[in-house]
């Protein structure tokens, strides 16, 4: 018998096989439509990561709505992936589609602001601390400026990040400690400079190594997930933080939280619910309810440096924005969606549920002595294939496996429960049920049952 992770390998693999079978045989429609788009689309997919899935060919999506969506072939599911994390708080909310329908009427872009744009901007403020605030289509592209406004604030051209960070797809962060050096990521297509030569990357939770990655006082800021997330999660040890905004202030760096996941924590995310004082924030995916939009916001230290440097350029495009930043319908989807989607109430529904699937995926795991453990950050939580959880990118890297995930989630999809395709991240939102939450973990019983 071949053992890997604490399970059966080669039952593992039979039941993928099985599994690949089961989904083939059942799913006609989606069948046939991925062998039309073969056609004409590169990769047979929309976008090549819709090929990251453990299915045999794509599964096409009929409808969603709340934490289920329906396929092409007439199955139902309850939904655990949510978009990872663009629809957090469920599909197609209420208050965003009758804001969406209402201002489709009234216009969709205009390259001007709208009344909108106001509510949003105070509302942000409030809600995350930061006075002052501008717009993007994604967090990428958040990401991207906040990082082209630190430069210029600081004069300094050097930036930092983690080791394992998920920052979308901005090109400085595609650094990664290997064997303790900083190396640009053998997977970045298409890259023709050295991106170490304005990256700095470090493990996360080692506040010597940020010290000593800073000396230099050339590093114009730290881009920071609060709570890494993208390569299994990796939570901050305690006083980590506290501890590593000093050193960053120190050198007179300055502090970028991406809170584009971890807005699962709260509705002020971690930034709040943990008292960081960053000089910029960055959010994307949920924060319209699933429409194309993120935010991005200034300290007023901060804000009156970036202004400063727009008005001492010279004229001409700063190379930041797009046409459609701050769109009618972006500004209409995120006023809904932070006045009556993304409230209090939605996140003490999500934390107790959250709650009670860590509860029920650790009962399972000890009853199934697999030798493995769960991290939760509020309302996204996840399994790893380790007794403890990871102190850092690295650690965390050596436990994925790909192959085993693909079993465990191909089995669970086949019974109408999907979570994410990377890792093994599940979210819940305000349409999630206990009920849900129950057959969610039944059927990880069920497949460990299987494996182990």
């Amino acid at each position: 018998m071949t053992t890997r992770h604490g399970i059966n390998w080669d039952k593992a693999q039979a039941l993928f096989a099985a599994e690949r079978e089961l989904f083939a045989a059942r799913r006609p429609r989606s069948r046939a439509l991925s062998q039309q788009a073969a056609e004409h689309m590169a990769f047979g997919v929309p976008l090549h990561w819709m090929n990251d899935w453990s299915t045999p060919f794509s599964l096409y999506v009929d409808r969603a709505k709340g934490a289920r969506f329906r396929d092409v072939d007439g199955f139902d599911y309850t939904d655990f992936c949510l978009g990872d994390t663009g629809a957090m708080f469920g599909h197609a909310p209420e208050p965003v589609a009758h804001a969406l329908a209402d201002q489709g009427a009234k216009g969709f872009t205009a390259m001007l602001p709208s009344e909108d744009a106001v509510w949003v901007s105070r509302e942000l403020a409030r809600r995350f601390g930061l006075p002052f605030w501008q717009f993007a289509m994604t967090a990428t592209d958040a990401n991207r400026f906040v990082l082209r406004w630190a430069r210029a604030a600081t004069g300094r051209s050097k930036v930092l990040v983690f080791n394992g960070c998920y920052h979308g797809t901005v090109d400085d962060v595609f650094v990664d400690l290997v064997d303790g050096r900083p190396r640009q990521r053998d997977s970045l297509l298409g890259q023709v400079y050295d991106l170490t030569q304005h990256t700095r990357v470090v493990e996360f939770n080692d506040l010597a190594a940020l010290e000593a990655a800073l000396a230099d006082g050339d590093v114009a800021c730290v881009l920071a997930e609060p709570a890494m997330t993208n390569i299994g999660m990796v939570l901050p040890e305690p006083g980590y933080w506290q501890a590593a905004q000093a050193i960053i202030r120190r050198h007179g760096s300055l502090l970028v939280i991406d809170e584009t996941h971890t807005i699962s924590t709260g509705p002020g995310g971690y930034t709040r619910a943990h008292g960081l004082a960053p000089d910029a924030f960055v959010l994307g995916k949920p924060v319209g309810g699933g429409v194309p939009c993120a935010v991005y916001g200034f300290s007023a230290e901060l804000a009156a440096r970036v202004q400063a440097a727009k008005r001492n350029a010279p004229p001409g495009h700063s190379g930041v924005g797009t046409t459609l930043t701050a769109n009618l319908l972006a500004m209409a989807a995120m006023r809904a969606t932070l006045a009556e989607v993304m409230t209090d109430a939605a996140y003490t529904h999500m934390f107790a549920l959250a709650e009670r699937l860590a509860a029920g995926l650790r009962g399972v795991i000890e009853r199934r002595d697999a030798p493995w453990c769960v991290t939760q950050v509020g309302a996204r939580t996840e399994f790893q294939f380790a007794p403890t959880p990871p102190r850092n990118g690295s650690q965390a890297e050596r436990i994925l496996d790909s192959e085993l995930e693909q079993v465990i989630h191909l089995y669970l999809l086949n019974r109408g429960l999907l979570i994410t395709p990377f890792h093994n991240m599940i979210l819940v939102c305000p349409d999630t049920t206990e009920a849900d939450v129950d057959r969610l973990v039944a059927g990880f019983d069920a497949v460990l049952g299987e494996i182990t």
